[in-house]
């Protein structure tokens, strides 16, 4: 388990190779280097910028401890000097970022980083790490939710994500994607989500007769809900009703639904509670449920109260990587780019405009230089400054959480829909092409 001291060796050898190669050439000049992805994954009409504010608060308690320096030195390819480095390294640079649950889209910088070269390169798989796996949760979450419409959506996932740090951060990136709860204790605890759970079938099978098992389990947790698929699920639920008519005392808030047709089961035992007259009793379904299948079951207007969704959103099965990329943009006051074949990026340090209609739907934004000007909101900030945090610069999750699905409702109502959109309108400013231009001149007659 990775714990917060361990993240200073969270690297690719070759970042530290570069930084020793950098602080060798006596390369101390500010460097700036811009977070984004070049091309949205298929089914996805935006992403949902998570992550990136909080590696921000790891960049500013970053060390390297003696006990990893003692380490390096067993890998032979780090001079004295230089480790003395690490061991003094402090990040002393300033970041921009986007707010957390920001819908962002192609070429738009999730953050830039300034900072002496050597300090920005060592923080580059660190902080891909952190946006690439909270931006994809999130945005494969907000989907579900999207999909659910008022009817709330819980996390299920962990026991199929990919590490245990995974179903960890994750449980933030949906509580930002709006989702209504979780069943990881830990996770719920540590980020101010509902921890919710019903039971597993295994509980039922553990006694000779459902009922018993039924029973037992609503004397412990009044209120609780009940998984009534092991069997036969209608018979479950008419076996329910006759339980609860005769004794007063008993209380269950749901029945949950895990298997078979949903939509045609939850038909059947709403009309089986509902004639007993127990119309307060909640349908909750699971069990391989994605965005799609969630629409589907509210085109049938099957009656579900609540959903609990688990792969799909843990491992974001249909888009489960973004192409990030950390590109060094400019570098001693001079622009910088790559082009590459399909790679190509644009130089300088940049802002972000989003502009909205009379009716606050946002309807375009505009990637500038950062000293430019398109009015509407820019959408970079600075959150960081001489290695510090500047004071109110992060707000809370709760503050986060509200601001994404501001954002998230402002956006043109194609886009807030899990059918495919038409692309969101994304322009480059002028200057910001010209200084492409400019500077691959530049490089080609070098």
């Amino acid at each position: 388990m990775i714990h917060e001291d361990d993240l200073a060796l969270m690297v690719d050898l070759y970042e530290l190779a570069m930084a020793q190669a950098y602080w060798a050439e006596n390369m101390t000049d500010t460097a700036t280097f811009s977070l984004f992805f070049r091309q949205l994954p298929k089914n996805r009409n935006f992403m949902l910028a998570c992550g990136q504010q909080r590696i921000v608060e790891l960049i500013e308690t970053l060390r390297f401890t003696p006990q990893q320096i003692e380490q390096l030195k067993h890998l032979n390819r780090f001079q004295p000097r230089f480790l003395e480095w690490l061991e003094n390294f402090r990040f002393s640079g300033s970041i921009r970022t986007v707010d957390e649950g920001t819908p962002v889209f192609p070429q738009e910088p999730l953050l830039e980083i300034e900072a002496p070269i050597a300090e920005a390169q060592v923080l580059e798989s660190l902080v891909m790490n952190y946006v690439h796996l909270e931006t994809v949760l999130a945005s494969k979450a907000v989907r579900a939710k999207l999909a659910a419409g008022d009817r709330p959506v819980v996390d299920f996932g962990m026991r199929r994500m990919h590490g245990l740090d995974s179903a960890h951060r994750g449980v933030r990136a949906y509580r930002l994607a709006g989702l209504s709860g979780t069943s990881n204790v830990q996770a719920g605890l540590d980020f101010g989500m509902n921890v919710s759970g019903t039971m597993a079938h295994s509980f039922v099978q553990a006694y000779p007769d459902e009922m018993e098992a039924f029973k037992v389990y609503a004397r412990l947790y009044p209120g609780t809900t009940l998984l009534v698929d092991t069997y036969d699920t209608r018979r479950a639920v008419a076996r329910i009703v006759e339980w609860l008519k005769s004794d007063p005392e008993a209380q269950i808030g749901g029945i949950r639904l895990d298997s078979g047709d949903l939509a045609a089961e939850a038909f059947d035992c709403r009309e089986i509670l509902d004639e007993a007259g127990f119309t307060d009793i909640k349908i909750m379904a699971s069990g391989g449920l994605d965005e799609y299948r969630i629409a589907s079951l509210r085109e049938r207007d099957a009656p579900i109260d609540g959903f609990g969704v688990g792969t799909a959103i843990g491992a974001a099965c249909d888009a489960p990587a973004l192409e990030l990329a950390y590109k060094l943009t400019e570098y001693a006051g001079e622009p910088k780019m790559k082009n590459s074949s399909g790679k190509t990026s644009f130089p300088g340090a940049k802002q972000v405009f989003r502009q909205y209609d009379a009716h606050g739907t946002s309807c375009g934004d505009v990637i500038a230089g950062v000293n430019e000007d398109f009015g509407g909101t820019p959408l970079l900030k600075p959150v960081m400054t001489n290695g510090r945090i500047l004071p109110g610069a992060i707000g809370s999750l709760d503050k986060q959480a509200e601001h994404a699905w501001r954002e998230i409702l402002a956006m043109p109502e194609l886009q807030r829909t899990i059918a495919e959109a038409p692309d969101y309108p994304v322009s480059i400013s002028d200057y910001l092409q010209q200084l492409q231009a400019d500077t691959l001149a530049k490089v080609s007659v070098g």
